[in-house]
């Protein structure tokens, strides 16, 4: 008989009755029925119910045996009695009972039960992980997040794209976020920089003439914490093609995404093909570019009725440049109590409030409609589509600025009134992403996206067209109101790399200096290509129905990015520090 087991604790059926065999696992609950120790077995594959009584030769040890202790139990399979079978069990059907027990590994005092579902702080979770990670639910996510990568691994090669593995150890470049820097010990003062995302190396991977790369890769990011990323490090399904088309990646990657979930998510999913919404209309529709399609609130501008209308405050508004009202419909909002609540709740936001039309007893009620009279509020009635018991909200001013309050305010309308079919994936591409946009702080044109990307019109529009009007070949995936993924096909053209980057404020010795591989490549014949990346972490989040992105990862940070199991970051010692020529200066503690 093997030293730890014969089956594992998941195995067990009827037909290994009257059977002598050898588990090992953690004792997950121990019960004490009249004399009679039930003991719950637990390893990576499921639970079998052991028992020992009195006549046990195990059961003096049984009794010292506390939960999480790891212990081998050999014993002979029998079925349970008539009415105490346990159906959410694999092995519910049949019991193990004990003959022999040995210790394998005591446990102190838990500082977190694995049994259950109570809620402990996130410092003791994650300081504890490894007992955290034995809990049922997030035992199971770290599992169906190695079946998700798997089934995008197969359907990635099933789809002719071939694995590679880029460099960990690279250059530091500007990708939007700060860099990890690692001293180099043998060239004293420089630094390599941990990949924020394998951009250039998947570029120049076309370059080399290979033809469909994609890679679960690494990448680290050194952002402050932001609720929908983990800090410091987060994986990405990684791809790009050569001689493609826009269309040409949408149809290679939609139903490897679209796959997984049918596979994984146990609800109906977006069919092919999925729309295509530009984002000018998903910022103006939805106030976001990630859009919840599941709530059907669809905002219109509705300008046209405020404007020289009784409602002077509006009025004024739009009498400025660049300004619009904009009309968030509520089918089932229209009650009083309804309408106060979604005002505090604005001010709550930090705005002024949150106007709005209520549609009951036939006509239009509250201060807006009283001044702005009953022809107008039926108009914007007509044009919303609103019936009796629906109201409308108003935000006004320059869309830039109020867009996204609009956002929040379309979600919180339409999860409040139960709008949102949660049981469904919805799912759509995001096109035609302004290539740049004008930065307040800087006071100059940069790129709004990725300034890798193609321009609609290429070089002609780099150089004929108002910047700020120049569309890119840029895309996202949004599902549920997350981006899941990004891409766009590349400017792979030198002329129009350096124009464009000219147009961001920079020379092309920036561009030489900064981008010197891919600038190089591109002289040397180079295929037009495009790819995407698409966020394993929160693919798995959705799919599992987490809220927070620390239940699909292994050993995450905390929001402080810190790693409360392994103590980082940590402090090294001076003999380090002489070795890499460096020296602190860290500012001083207030």
């Amino acid at each position: 008989m093997h030293r730890y087991r014969t089956h594992t604790c998941g195995q067990l059926r009827p037909s290994d009755i009257g059977q002598t065999v050898r588990l090992s696992g953690w004792c997950h609950r121990i019960r004490d029925h009249g004399g009679v120790l039930f003991i719950d077995l637990r390893d990576h594959y499921g639970i079998t119910q052991c028992v020992a009584d009195p006549d046990s030769p195990a059961f003096k040890l049984a009794e010292t045996v506390r939960a999480e202790w790891v212990v081998r139990i050999d014993g002979r399979v029998r079925q349970r009695p008539a009415g105490t079978e346990n159906a959410d069990l694999s092995t519910g059907a049949v019991e193990l009972f004990i003959t022999d027990m040995e210790v394998l590994g005591p446990a102190a005092e838990l500082p977190l039960q694995v049994a259950g579902d109570q809620s402990y702080p996130e410092e003791t979770r994650l300081k504890y992980r490894f007992l955290d990670l034995r809990r049922d639910k997030l035992h199971a996510n770290i599992i169906k997040r190695g079946q998700v990568v798997d089934s995008l691994r197969r359907r990635m090669k099933d789809g002719g794209f071939f694995e590679f593995q880029t460099p960990i150890l690279t250059a530091s470049s500007p990708e939007g976020a700060r860099d990890f820097l690692v001293p180099s010990r043998l060239h004293p003062g420089r630094f390599y920089a941990l990949p924020q995302a394998p951009q250039q190396y998947k570029q120049l991977i076309m370059m080399a003439g290979f033809d469909r790369y994609f890679q679960i890769a690494p990448c680290f990011r050194d952002e402050d914490p932001r609720a929908d990323r983990l800090p410091g490090e987060f994986y990405q399904l990684d791809i790009e093609m050569s001689f493609v088309t826009q269309d040409d990646v949408f149809a290679a990657m939609e139903p490897v995404i679209r796959g997984v979930f049918e596979e994984f998510g146990g609800k109906p999913v977006t069919p092919s093909p999925w729309p295509r919404i530009p984002y000018a209309e998903s910022m103006a529709k939805y106030g976001s570019d990630k859009p919840d399609l599941r709530n059907p609130i669809q905002m219109q501008d509705v300008s046209e009725h405020f404007r020289g209308a009784g409602f002077k405050v509006f009025a004024r508004i739009l009498e400025a440049p660049k300004t619009a009202i904009w009309a968030i419909p509520a089918p089932g909002g229209g009650s009083r109590a309804f309408c106060d609540r979604m005002n505090s709740w604005a001010q709550g936001e930090g705005q002024p409030g949150l106007g709005y039309i209520m549609f009951k007893d036939g006509g239009a009620q509250g201060p807006i409609a009283n001044n702005v009279g009953p022809e107008r509020a039926e108009a914007i009635r007509a044009q919303l589509g609103l019936k009796d018991g629906d109201a409308a909200f108003f935000v006004a001013g320059d869309p830039e600025k109020f867009v996204k309050f609009a956002g929040l305010a379309r979600t919180k309308v339409g999860e409040d009134l139960n709008l949102v079919d949660k049981e469904r994936f919805e799912f759509a591409w995001i096109v035609d992403f302004p290539m740049f946009e004008w930065s307040e702080e800087e006071k100059r044109v940069d790129f709004s996206h990725n300034p890798f990307s193609m321009p609609q019109g290429g070089l002609e529009a780099l150089q004929t067209q108002d910047p700020l009007t120049i569309k890119a070949f840029q895309y996202d995936i949004a599902c549920n109101g997350f981006e899941l993924a990004s891409g766009g096909i590349r400017n792979h053209r030198p002329d129009a790399m350096v124009k464009a980057f000219e147009i961001a404020g920079y020379g092309e010795e920036d561009v030489v200096e900064r981008f010197g591989a891919l600038y190089r490549a591109f002289q040397y014949g180079a295929p037009p290509h495009g790819g995407m990346a698409a966020g394993i972490d929160r693919i798995v989040m959705l799919l599992v129905g987490a809220q927070n992105l620390r239940e699909v990862a292994l050993f995450p940070m905390n929001q402080a990015a810190v790693d409360l199991l392994m103590g980082a970051p940590s402090d090294v010692t001076p003999k380090q520090l002489r070795e890499l020529h460096i020296r602190l200066n860290p500012p001083e503690k207030k």
